[in-house]
Order: structure tokens, then sequence, then C-alpha cells
């Protein structure tokens, strides 16, 4: 039993217990500060996470080329996959990785164990959790890589734009996962648009319409609520549903390439395939309208049932269009075609970080990754309320969906049914937690 079962410990007690860890810590003990190139000192990783996204990230970390890194803890809610991710890594990268018994922990507190031993952190937990692992790492002076998307509500929203400003003060690298911002096609269409090729935006769209995610069987000897960890994706107290988990990543482009954040949003969702021995609660179709500052409206749409695949972003202005990697007038002419190369975006990230790291450059992706994560948020709620709601007041809200106490002993906050499902979110009785 984790020493969380045995404590029961909440949200605020994590954070307390992460301060007081931290005050212990000495910052940066292997990493130099103020280097101005060349330097090439042990960058020590903790891996918070070890899921798919979280072993690829590792994985991604311990292949930058030339950097003297070394992957010394691993950590996960349940123990055979902190102990399979690290197996696997050592597998490939041999002395890169030096997790032993000692430093693989697991449980919903496994966080606390990892931030004494590292210099960077990966943070790939499922969602509703980044908001407290994003704030004890910056409490314990660490440089961070965090996946997207980093929040699942307003009050974690705050605490992660809190942390950010932290992070700023203590000169901590932040980079977060929504990797089109490091894809050279993105970033050359980016400074296209910036520089006037479409004139000014006046609409765009944002796709993400796939099939089906998975979902896997919890074993029986799971507790209600850690098997709702396992299958973290079908709640929104853990992913934020996959509007936010994600359909974030095409939204964060239209704020990227607007240079801001919506003042509303409101739309419709629900879900479309019921599978009965697939209990989920959350939807499976959404499509909001997204009203930013200057006027313009982008037409957010995301679905994961089996049809015609889309996922992309397009924007119009008043010379001319965009797609990513291509810019047209209005006459169908080729303005301008991307013809250079784009590394995989997954890997330039962490290359990019360590980058920062050594040469003690400022960066901080937590500002825009939390802002663009509660856009899908909002776009959440929209669709959950059917009502049109205001980016600033939602934030205002005190809205907190995960639970108050981290204890896996404890009930979820989401209980089926009589049928043994989970009911769904319905306009005519939802509201937001705090409002």
């Amino acid at each position: 039993m984790s020493e969380i079962q045995s404590s029961g410990l909440s949200r605020r007690d994590v954070i307390k217990t992460a301060g007081v860890l931290s005050a212990g810590i000495m910052t940066f003990p292997y990493v130099m500060r103020g280097q101005t190139g060349g330097d090439n000192t042990l960058i020590r990783v903790g891996l918070i996470g070890c899921g798919g996204r979280g072993s690829g990230a590792a994985d991604q970390t311990l292949s930058v080329p030339g950097s003297n890194v070394k992957l010394v803890a691993v950590a996960d809610a349940f123990a055979n996959k902190a102990e399979g991710t690290a197996r696997n890594l050592k597998t490939k990268h041999g002395d890169k990785v030096e997790v032993t018994p000692e430093t693989t922990f697991s449980g919903l507190d496994a966080f606390l164990k990892v931030l004494p031993l590292c210099d960077m952190v990966i943070l790939a937990t499922p969602p509703g959790f980044r908001p407290a692992h994003f704030a004890a790492a910056v409490a314990a002076g660490k440089h961070v890589f965090m996946e997207k998307p980093v929040s699942v509500d307003a009050e974690g929203t705050r605490r992660v734009l809190e942390a950010a400003k932290e992070a700023d003060k203590k000169g901590l690298k932040v980079v977060v996962g929504l990797q089109r911002h490091y894809d050279e096609k993105y970033r050359e269409t980016h400074k296209r648009v910036m520089d006037g090729a479409i004139g000014e935006i006046i609409q765009a769209n944002v796709y993400w319409n796939g099939s089906g995610i998975w979902w896997r069987k919890p074993d029986e000897s799971m507790t209600p609520y850690m098997a709702q960890v396992h299958n973290w994706y079908h709640f929104a107290y853990l992913s934020g549903d996959h509007i936010c988990e994600q359909h974030v990543h095409n939204i964060d482009v239209a704020n990227w390439f607007l240079g801001q954040t919506p003042v509303s949003a409101f739309g419709v969702g629900g879900r479309r395939v019921i599978t009965p021995d697939q209990p989920s609660e959350i939807f499976d179709h959404f499509a909001v309208n997204l009203i930013y500052p200057s006027g313009v409206s982008v037409a957010s749409q995301c679905r994961q049932y089996p049809g015609q695949g889309r996922v992309s972003e397009d924007f119009r202005g008043t010379k001319g269009m965009c797609e990513v990697g291509k810019i047209t007038d209005y006459k169908g002419n080729i303005v301008w075609k991307f013809e250079g190369k784009s590394e995989n975006p997954y890997q330039v990230e962490h290359n990019e970080l360590h980058k920062f790291i050594r040469t003690n450059t400022a960066h901080n992706d937590a500002h825009y990754g939390a802002t663009s994560t509660f856009t899908a948020t909002l776009a959440r709620y929209a669709a959950y309320t059917g009502k049109e709601l205001k980016f600033d007041q939602v934030l205002a809200l005190n809205d907190s969906i995960l639970p108050a106490s981290l204890d896996p002993t404890t009930a979820p906050p989401v209980k089926p049914n009589a049928e043994g499902g989970y009911t769904l979110p319905n306009s005519r009785d939802y509201k937001i937690v705090g409002s």
C-alpha cells in the first residue's frame, strides 16, 4: 500500500508536501546556470507517467543528439507500467538509463519521490493531475517537459498560470507538448501570416475528426477509483474530454495565429456511439464557435467515430487564405508553398529544451499551454451547458472537478448508473462547478 493510500493525501496536502520537499533540494545540482554555450554537464531526468506518451517523451529526451543525459527515476500510478517502461528504455538506451528498483515508484503520490532525484522532469500523467505536478516541480526548482493538456478546469488552469510565473522568476525552462510550435512547416506558415501574406485574418476552421479511441478492461483487483485512472481518457475529471485532450492541438494553433484567446464560446456536442461494454462519460463529437476580441470567428470541430478524417487548420484573410504549408489568393493561385524540411516535432521539442537549459535561454510554454488548454475547456463547457460562455468569467470560477482526495480507496467522483454505464452531461441540468 502506498503512502497516499494509508494517509488519504489531498491535493492541498500534495502541494504543501512539495513545498517542504523543495526547501531541502539544491536547485540545479548538476546543470550549471549562466552558461552561454558548450556546456554538456549531466542532465538527470525523472519521468512521471509511464504511458505511451510518457515513454515516448522519455525516449525522445534520451535521444537528443550529443546531450549528456540520464534517466534516473520513473513513477506511475501502476507499478507494472513504471517497471515495464524503465525496462524497455534500458533495452534501447543502455547506460543512459540508470533507473533502479529503488528509483522506480508507483502510486498517486509517486511523483513526490521522483522530484528530489532529477534536474528535469517529464510530466505525462492523466491531465487532471498536471496542475499539482507542475506546481510541485516548479516549487522544487525543476526544468519541465509536460504533455498537453495542462489542466481540465478553471482552478487547475489558474494554478498552472501561477506556477508559470514562478518558473519565470526561478529561470526554469518549460516546454509543453503542443508540438506544432516545434514543426518547421507551422513555424514558417505562422511567420508568413504574421508578415501579412493573407492580410487580416477574418475567419478560421480547426478540425480533429478521427475515429474512436482506446478503452482498456480494468483489472479486477483495481479499486473503482483506480479503474477510472486506468481508463482516464473516458472521464472528464482526468482527461478534460477529447476536445481538451486531443483537439487542444488545433485550438492552440488558432490562438497562436490570432495572437489572442477567445472572448466566448458557443456550441454543441454529444455521444453518437454507445458501447455498453466500454463505459464512458465523455462526448464523441463537438462543434463549437470561438469568438475572438478582433471579431474573428473560429469554427472548431472534433469527432471520435468512423467517418472521413480531417486533422487540420485553415485561415481566411482579407487578401487570401492559408492551410498550413500553403497560401493561396482568392483566385486559387498559390502564393507560397512550404518546400523546406520538417524534422519530427516531438524530437525537436526535446532538442530545443535541452538547448534552452544548457544555454540558460529564457523559455516557458506554460503560459500559452494553459490558455490554449482553457480555451478547449471553455468549449467543452459551452457544449455541456448549451450556453454561450465568457472566457474570463468561467476562468474566474471556483471550478475544480478533480476529487478533493487522492486516496485511491475512496469512491471516485463519477459513479456508474443503474445500467453500469455513465450518464452523459446534459444541457438541461449540467452545472459548472463553482458557478
